[in-house]
């Protein structure tokens, strides 16, 4: 009775939606899932990103496909001073809020201080913190400014303890607000030293860059504006936030509805939109999780766009009315890291020995091992037979596309002859002699992670059966907490850009303080750290932290360069490949355009023209 009550209500929906169709003022968006929030400062996934860019703006947009020029949004024109410490943006006049209220330099710089004042527990503010103050949090700053942890500086009721009190609201007076100030116009920004991707973080697509009506804001419950109390607007749960589900943006489109049951958000065109009104009336965003009841709905016209997974792309092509777009590029990196320095209590070492029953902790701090497993990977096959040939490879952990890249560099090539002699190298020969035994995770559901552990086990036993290698699937919370503990001997993830910025993707896979850096274990952490003959007595961190704050491109591409015949040398991981994107709407729908970096759609370029 359930299953039955199920399949109606579906069809139900179906019959509901098919009535709106037909409508060159309508489109639907078949896609999966649902925003997790509307609040563009804890937003930090694509399905909450789209409808906040669609509704909400930013100071400047990424020109039409470009991920590199930069054109005038909600500000007219902006001037980098001060060796690159300083941003200024003219504001935009006459642009108004959906509900009424007039844009001022007072909103853009009231939006920014509220995002850093709430930062989120693992939300996106970290990268205007990083920018603006070079740390990656608000209660990492306040705890570096008083030297006293966060949570000891309040009482149990969360108000500041009296010995605090002055100095919490000195954060806000002394380095908060000095950061982001209003002169005439125009908002300046104050960098702690120069920080190359900041044009990137501000730019439209960046949720957490979108500018709020103050007014408004503080009228529905967020940051008063004051400094005695935004403390108790920092990191609050994700539904009290007054933003959690409403909206009052800028924007070309106007939030109607976010119904939570059918995970469908409903926007209608800004009829007062400062540049001209959306030539789309109605957009609905429809998540619909099961791939056939997509398909069913698409097939019979009833929704311009629907997302499709690569497996089923077949069932698609060769329809008149369907337009298939595939190899579009992405701003994505896959990879293999080696941790240098497992837990001891690891259970996925075996014996802990190199014993022939197990790894050593250290197992991957030996460079002939790491060459080895960065040789035995067929980089080919797992591009053409197990992506489709919707994938490339790129020598290190950075994509096509960004600076830094440099397709002349080198890279691991498979070849099982020099694996075999770089594991007859590790180890003093003991290894060869020996044999290992280890267990590689995969996180269950990533069929292209499961067959990329199962291929690296494949090879390496064929080189040697004293080699053994056990595939094990995990739930992702199991994986994600195993890597992050440092369980892990080795471990595949991935990496979508947060900022079209190589520092993205270099900090985050190569710093001894990056996300998936410091889980590479002391050993690594201690490698990276040391200064080398090798990088002009300067340590792999060191020329990484160069980098980001280097504002010629030129210099910046060496650097990166020679950040990636470091870690060429030295096989600090494997760069398994770069995923290439597809894209599928009916021939009807005309102005899409393709930009890595906008998550979704942009619904003001479009029209429908049956």
């Amino acid at each position: 009775m359930r299953k039955y009550s199920l399949l109606l209500l579906v069809f139900v929906l179906a019959v509901g939606l098919f009535a709106i169709k037909g409508d060159p003022n309508t489109l639907v968006d078949l896609t999966i899932g649902e925003p997790d929030t509307l609040d563009p400062h804890y937003a930090y996934d694509t399905a909450s990103g789209e409808v906040i860019y669609n509704v909400y703006e930013n100071l400047i947009a990424y020109k039409g496909e470009s991920v590199t020029e930069f054109e005038p949004r909600l500000a007219t024109k902006w001037e980098i001073l001060d060796g690159g410490k300083t941003y200024k943006f003219y504001i935009r006049k006459g642009v108004k809020f959906h509900g009424g209220g007039e844009l001022t330099p007072e909103d853009v710089e009231y939006s920014f201080e509220r995002g850093l004042i709430f930062d989120p527990a693992g939300g996106p503010m970290w990268m205007l913190w990083e920018a603006l103050f070079g740390i990656d949090s608000l209660e990492g700053f306040v705890e570096e400014k008083l030297g006293v942890a966060y949570s000891d500086l309040f009482d149990e009721n969360g108000e500041p303890k009296p010995e605090y009190r002055d100095a919490l609201i000195k954060i806000y007076t002394d380095y908060i607000d000095p950061a982001i100030e209003v002169e005439g116009d125009a908002v300046v920004f104050h960098l702690v030293r120069p920080f190359a991707p900041t044009m990137s973080i501000l730019a439209q697509g960046s949720s957490w860059s979108a500018i709020l009506d103050k007014e408004w804001a503080i009228s529905v419950g967020c940051w008063d504006g004051k400094p005695d109390t935004w403390w108790k607007y920092h990191d609050i749960q994700k539904e009290k936030s007054p933003l959690y589900a409403t909206m009052n943006g800028t924007g070309p489109y106007k939030l109607v509805e976010w119904d939570r049951s059918q995970q469908k958000v409903i926007l209608e065109a800004n009829e007062n939109y400062w540049r001209e009104p959306a030539k789309i009336k109605k957009v609905i965003i429809w998540g619909v999780d099961e791939w056939s009841t997509r398909r069913v709905i698409f097939e019979k016209g009833e929704a311009d766009i629907v997302y499709v997974p690569a497996q089923n792309l077949k069932q698609v092509e060769g329809r008149a009315d369907t337009e298939v777009i595939k190899g579009l590029s992405t701003v994505i990196i896959t990879a293999l890291h080696f941790n240098w320095s497992v837990d001891p209590e690891s259970k996925y070492i075996g014996s802990g020995k190199l014993d022939g029953e197990g790894i050593p902790p250290d197992f991957f701090n030996d460079e002939h091992v790491r060459k080895a497993f960065s040789y035995a990977f067929n980089y080919d096959a797992m591009i053409e037979e197990v992506l489709l040939g919707l994938g490339k490879r790129v020598a290190y952990a950075l994509p096509e596309g960004l600076l830094g890249y440099n397709p002349d560099l080198p890279k691991y090539d498979f070849d099982l002859l020099k694996a075999k002699e770089e594991f007859k190298k590790a180890f003093n020969g003991e290894l060869w002699k020996k044999g290992f035994k280890m267990t590689l995770l995969y996180n269950t559901g990533n069929t292209a992670r499961q067959t990329a552990a199962e291929m690296l086990k494949f090879y390496i036993e064929q080189i040697n059966p004293k080699f053994r290698i056990e595939v094990r699937g995990v739930q992702w919370p199991t994986y994600l907490d195993a890597y992050k503990r440092g369980k892990l001997p080795a471990f595949i993830i991935g990496w979508l850009a947060d900022y079209p910025d190589p520092h993205n993707f270099i900090f985050t896979y190569y710093h001894s303080n990056g996300v998936y850096g410091g889980p590479q274990g002391e050993n690594y952490r201690k490698f990276v750290s040391q200064p080398t003959d090798e990088l002009g007595g300067k340590s792999l961190n060191q020329i990484i932290e160069e980098a980001v704050a280097e504002t010629d491109p030129a210099k910046r591409q060496e650097l990166y360069e020679t950040v990636a015949r470091f870690v060429y040398k030295h096989a600090l991981g494997m760069a398994l490949y770069q995923p290439l994107g597809l894209r599928v709407h009916k021939k009807w729908l005309k102005g899409w355009y393709h930009n890595p970096m906008r998550p979704g759609d942009d619904y003001y370029a479009y029209s429908i023209e049956f």
